[in-house]
């Protein structure tokens, strides 16, 4: 039994831009969001308060934040690394924040510099701070499909971690296959031991498509209950730290998906392919999503975008 509505937590302006050479402007920035609020995302992710040395695609998200259209329903957030970055995000008006980790010991000290303990340490003097603030936390675990320099992951072991996320305090806990390995096996095993433990309200997916078996990953998810999903306008994204990892399930491909099986997403798909071809135009090459390339190639020459995309 599928989820009569699902929700998608948009990405792109956050996981997608971040492994893409280019550096977009603020004012770009924020026509893609509008763009993406437009088509009925309610849920999107405006970038990463980590240090601009560090991302420097990112090093404008408090301008990004304090910018991006506000509409009723929608919900901005970002990634926060600690607490200055949370003191940031507050200052900015985000009514949500994100702190992320990895399963495994080599990805998170790639990827945070910390290890495992040095990350869940640190969280437990964020995560009551933005709580007490009145911002809400969800927390990304990341490679618990696989690792790229681990290899396969003990599931077990990522549990531990998703348990002491949500006893600090974390109020939704996204999954990640940030190499985009997962198969549909391997994702319903997955689940079933995290479900033994969590509500499925409590869980999200966080899907690479690597393999191209994320919009499978997510049918696996959908018939187990989960009902929200990260996801990636145009298929953008990567990891810096997961070489070889392709971008995020695109948002399009999931809510055609969704359309066609007759799932509720609040999204229209028609101003949400005219976001994708913003977001492709702004980036400068061809996306991968392949809904968005469909339409694209349907789409006479030189013909314009509708207003609404802007």
């Amino acid at each position: 039994m599928y989820p009569a509505r699902v929700t998608l937590v948009e990405v792109g302006p956050r996981d997608g831009l971040q492994n893409e050479a280019t550096r977009l402007p603020v004012d770009a920035k924020v026509r893609l969001i509008a763009a993406l609020a437009a088509a009925g995302l309610t849920r999107i992710e405006v970038g990463s308060f980590v240090r601009p040395d560090w991302i420097p695609q990112l090093a404008d998200t408090d301008l990004v934040a304090q910018r991006a259209p506000k509409l009723p329903g929608v919900r901005y957030s970002a990634l926060v690394p600690n607490r200055t970055g949370l003191d940031r995000a507050i200052a900015s008006g985000l009514q949500e924040v994100a702190v992320f980790m990895s399963a495994t010991e080599s990805h998170n000290l790639k990827n945070t510099n910390k290890s495992v303990a040095e990350s869940l340490q640190q969280f437990r003097g964020i995560v009551p701070a933005a709580l007490k603030a009145g911002i809400s936390v969800r927390a990304y675990l990341s490679t618990v499909w696989g690792c790229p320099y681990e290899g396969a992951v003990d599931a077990q072991r990522a549990l531990e971690i998703a348990r002491q996320l949500r006893d600090m305090g974390c109020g939704e806990l996204s999954l990640g296959d940030t190499i985009g390995v997962g198969n549909p096996l391997q994702t319903r095993r997955i689940l079933e031991l995290f479900l033994e433990e969590f509500p499925p309200a409590q869980l999200a997916l966080h899907l690479h498509d690597t393999h191209g078996t994320a919009l499978a990953n997510c049918l696996v998810g959908m018939e187990m209950g989960i009902a929200t999903y990260d996801t990636s306008i145009g298929g953008t994204g990567g990891c810096p730290y997961a070489p070889g990892a392709a971008g995020n399930l695109a948002t399009e491909d999931l809510v055609s998906m969704c359309a066609d099986m007759g799932i509720e997403t609040g999204i229209d798909l028609g101003k949400l392919l005219d976001a994708g071809a913003l977001a492709q135009e702004l980036i400068g090459h061809k996306l991968t999503g392949r809904r968005l390339q469909a339409a694209l190639g349907r789409r006479a020459p030189g013909e314009a975008r509708p207003a609404a995309s802007t």
